[in-house]
């Protein structure tokens, strides 16, 4: 059995893992765990990864969850361009530096727009107080500044000239907000630009395709009753 992907691209993560096995040209097979079903607290999935999270990879019998070590796996399994995840020891530093960073910061500003915006009132059926979503717009804000002051800086990317894995991380984050109809790159012209990089860099048609999902999120129907009581402790875990 080749590789394995387990992953639902409405989740940033995944979409980064699935936009550079494409690019790469990594051969894996697909399955779509669809997280807003649930499927991934199911028993099943528990078997791939015990952390019941997406993304998961599986390599014959070899499993690992997390993605930032998923895309390590496969830039060094695969011997992808060294761009990606420079062997110069500097370089490769400042991707380190920007993986680390990116977790409990944009991340979590761009996983709690989305929730807070569109998922809780439009999936879940629970209404956000503007309060509540004006800080969380707020928030977002400072981590947009802090992403263009320190990482990108005046730079074509946010490592140097080319494009890493640091930039891809960082996009499929920022489509989240973007998704939920938020105008992340009004009056950012350097992070305009760097978006246009990237995609360019990654390829229009590819990169449409993997957001594809995360674009038309604001249009899911509600949760059904059962899933929403299922997927709520996880959610509130996921952006408290």
């Amino acid at each position: 059995m080749g590789l394995e992907l387990y992953l639902d691209l409405l989740s940033q993560p995944c979409r980064a893992i699935y936009i550079f096995a494409k690019k790469n040209r990594i051969p894996f097979e697909m399955h779509t765990v669809e997280l807003l079903k649930g499927q991934h607290l199911s028993d099943a999935f528990a078997q791939v990864n015990p952390l019941k999270k997406v993304p998961a990879l599986k390599d014959g019998d070899f499993t690992l969850a997390e993605s930032v070590a998923i895309l390590l796996y496969l830039t060094r399994k695969y011997k992808v361009a060294d761009h990606w995840y420079p062997q110069d020891l500097q370089a490769c530093a400042r991707v380190d530096e920007y993986l680390a960073w990116q977790h409990t910061t944009l991340r979590r500003s761009c996983l709690r727009a989305l929730w807070h915006k569109v998922m809780f009132p439009v999936f879940l059926g629970e209404p956000v107080s503007p309060e509540m979503l004006a800080t969380t717009l707020a928030e977002l804000d400072v981590t947009l500044q802090l992403l263009e002051d320190k990482f990108l800086q005046n730079k074509a990317f946010l490592i140097g000239p080319h494009v890493s894995l640091a930039d891809l991380v960082a996009i499929t984050e920022l489509m989240h907000p973007v998704g939920a109809g938020c105008q992340v790159f009004e009056g950012r012209p350097k992070l305009a630009a760097w978006y246009r990089r990237v995609e360019a860099a990654v390829g229009e048609d590819l990169f449409r395709e993997a957001h594809e999902v995360i674009l038309k999120a604001k249009d899911s129907p509600p949760a059904d009753p059962t899933i929403k009581q299922k997927l709520m402790p996880a959610v509130l875990a996921m952006i408290r």
